[in-house]
Order: C-alpha cells, then sequence, then structure tokens
C-alpha cells in the first residue's frame, strides 16, 4: 500500500441528517487503507446535516481524514462537485471518489476494483444501477424503465454504451480534470449528465461496475417529469452542438467562483504530509 494514489471521497449532502450517519459508517478499516481523505460537502442544509456528519465521523474515521465543509452558498449538487473537484486538485490529491450522501450507493462495492487497480486504467470508473450483476432494493419498474430509455438515447447521441448517467457511486482521475473545464457546465442535478459527454468528447477512458442502489427513507428533490424533459433538451441540444453546446455558459446563476470553509477537520493538509 506504500506510494498508493492519495484519494479523497467526496460526499454531497443537502438534507442528509437522518442518512449521514449510515454513509460514514460505511469506512470500516478494509475501506479507510484505501482512503486519505473523507469530505462531506453540505450544500446550506436547512437541517442538521454537518452536526450529524460530525457527530458521526469524528471517532469513526480514525484511519483517514475527515472534514466537513460548508458552502458558501448553496450551488445546486453540480456545484458541489465543482467545489470537491477544486479542493481536490489544489491539495493534490490524485483521484476523487463521488459518494451520495443520501444513503443508496456503498462504497464497499467499490473496493474489488480498487483492489484490482481497475481505476488505474481508467479517467472515469462509474457506478452503474443497470449493469448485470447490479442490485435495485426499493426501486420502482417505471422508474427503472425510464432510466433504461434514457441510457439508449444517450448512448446513442454520444456513440458509447452507456449503462447509467449519474449514479451515486464514481470515481474520477484528476489530472484530466485540473483544467477547470467544467466550470459553467449546469450546478443542479443534470450536471452529471454533462459531464459524462463532456468526458466523451474529450477521449477520455470511460468504464462502468456494477453497484447496489437502494431506496428506504430518502427525500427526492426531484420533480421526475420536468426533469425528464430538461435532460432531453440537454441531450438535443448536445446532438447538434457538440463541443459548442459544452462550452456554453449551461448555469442558472453565472457564480463567479465556488467557495466555502472547513467546519470540522480531524487533521490538518500539513499533518497528512
Amino acid at each position: 500500500m506504500e506510494n498508493k494514489p492519495r484519494i479523497l471521497v467526496f460526499i454531497p449532502a443537502y438534507r442528509c441528517a437522518p442518512q449521514i450517519g449510515r454513509v460514514l459508517s460505511q469506512f470500516d478499516d478494509e475501506v479507510q487503507k484505501w482512503v486519505d481523505t473523507v469530505m462531506v460537502v453540505d450544500n446550506r442544509s436547512p437541517d442538521d446535516t454537518p452536526d450529524k456528519a460530525i457527530s458521526s465521523g469524528r471517532d469513526q474515521l480514525d484511519h483517514c481524514r475527515f472534514i466537513v465543509w460548508e458552502n458558501a452558498d448553496n450551488y445546486g449538487l453540480g456545484g458541489s462537485h465543482k467545489v470537491a473537484f477544486q479542493y481536490a486538485v489544489q491539495h493534490g490529491y490524485d483521484y476523487l471518489v463521488v459518494l451520495h450522501g443520501d444513503d443508496q450507493a456503498d462504497i464497499r462495492d467499490l473496493l474489488p476494483f480498487l483492489k484490482q487497480g481497475i481505476h488505474l486504467e481508467n479517467d472515469c470508473l462509474l457506478g452503474a444501477r443497470f449493469m448485470t450483476d447490479s442490485k435495485l432494493e426499493g426501486y420502482s419498474a417505471f422508474r427503472t424503465f425510464g432510466n433504461r430509455v434514457y441510457n439508449w438515447l444517450f448512448s446513442v447521441v454520444a456513440f458509447h454504451r452507456i449503462y447509467d448517467l449519474g449514479s451515486g457511486l464514481n470515481v474520477y482521475r484528476l489530472d484530466k480534470f485540473k483544467e477547470f473545464y467544467y466550470k459553467k457546465f449546469p450546478d443542479d442535478l443534470t450536471f452529471n449528465y454533462v459531464m459524462l459527454l463532456g468526458s466523451y468528447n474529450k477521449g477520455q477512458k470511460v468504464r462502468f461496475f456494477p453497484i447496489t442502489w437502494r431506496e428506504s427513507d430518502q427525500v427526492s428533490n426531484v420533480r421526475l417529469f420536468r426533469q425528464a424533459f430538461k435532460v432531453l433538451q440537454l441531450l438535443g441540444k448536445y446532438f447538434f452542438m457538440r463541443g459548442r453546446f459544452l462550452k456554453s455558459d449551461m448555469r442558472t446563476v453565472k457564480h463567479a467562483s465556488y467557495t466555502g470553509k472547513i467546519v470540522f477537520t480531524t487533521q490538518k493538509d500539513e499533518d497528512r504530509q
């Protein structure tokens, strides 16, 4: 394990107080062997998500650094991704793992691929709910069908087989993301869709892997049919404009920067050198 790549696990969280403790409990000793830092990014939650994260992770994560970060503004899920990418690049990490804070995905599904070094061979290693060997728990047949249709549409337009447009568990090789080309990508839930199209457009190596996905007490902020129409519009623009579309500003609010502050940490950066 010496000279292993530095991995930051980014956990975006918004109104995840009931689930964030369960997410952090996934980081057993075996998982922590592979992780340098776990960073919960709270997107101005109106509940006590940050406090729950601190109380859950403070003592449990004793083999890696633990950070709770608060965004300066409500940047949306995409904006929180931008915060995490910037932080990871600026602090010299090699890989960014994204694990959503609502306890639908499980980071332990990633361990076999880390052990095999699959992440070393790809620029994007993306969890997929709809591959063979994936397991869906509590996910409706209607939403499964809709996702499979959209995966097929995006596959046709992107000229690549796509198994999931955005699950809650992804890995990115950061040397491909040092250039902040994704700053103008949407700050909302469609960020992942555009990010995937951008990766293919830039010729990045993308691989999907099966995951377990569950729905229990999570609260969705998505208006299903409005979101579906918005995604179709996005795909249509990419079909006709390709690279020009990816260079356009797709944000509703054009933030000059994506900032925030650390509200809790178990170790400072210099302690990890």
